[in-house]
């Protein structure tokens, strides 16, 4: 995948089929926001964002807040372990 920034991860995590109940795993998540840029492309992913809100605002924002946690945990940097560090 090439490079795309955190707003459209975020968006197309929304629009997945993965649901805020399961676990936060990194692949799993990673893998819900390929499956939805294939499948529905980034302006679409955009458009199933834009009429959440539209629709059901109190949801979509709480979703929102859950996507963008679950997308910096999956595309966090590697942190180095505690012996390897100075």
């Amino acid at each position: 995948m090439s490079r795309i920034n955190t707003a459209v991860l975020c968006e197309a995590l929304f629009s997945s089929d993965l649901q805020a109940s399961v676990p936060l795993e990194p692949q799993r998540v990673r893998a819900a926001i390929r499956r939805a840029i294939l499948v529905l492309g980034v302006r679409n992913c955009a458009a199933v964002v834009a009429q959440e809100f539209g629709d059901h605002p109190d949801a979509a924002v709480a979703r929102m807040l859950w996507a963008k946690e679950a997308v910096c945990q999956a595309y966090a940097p590697a942190l180095p372990s505690p012996e390897m560090t100075p």
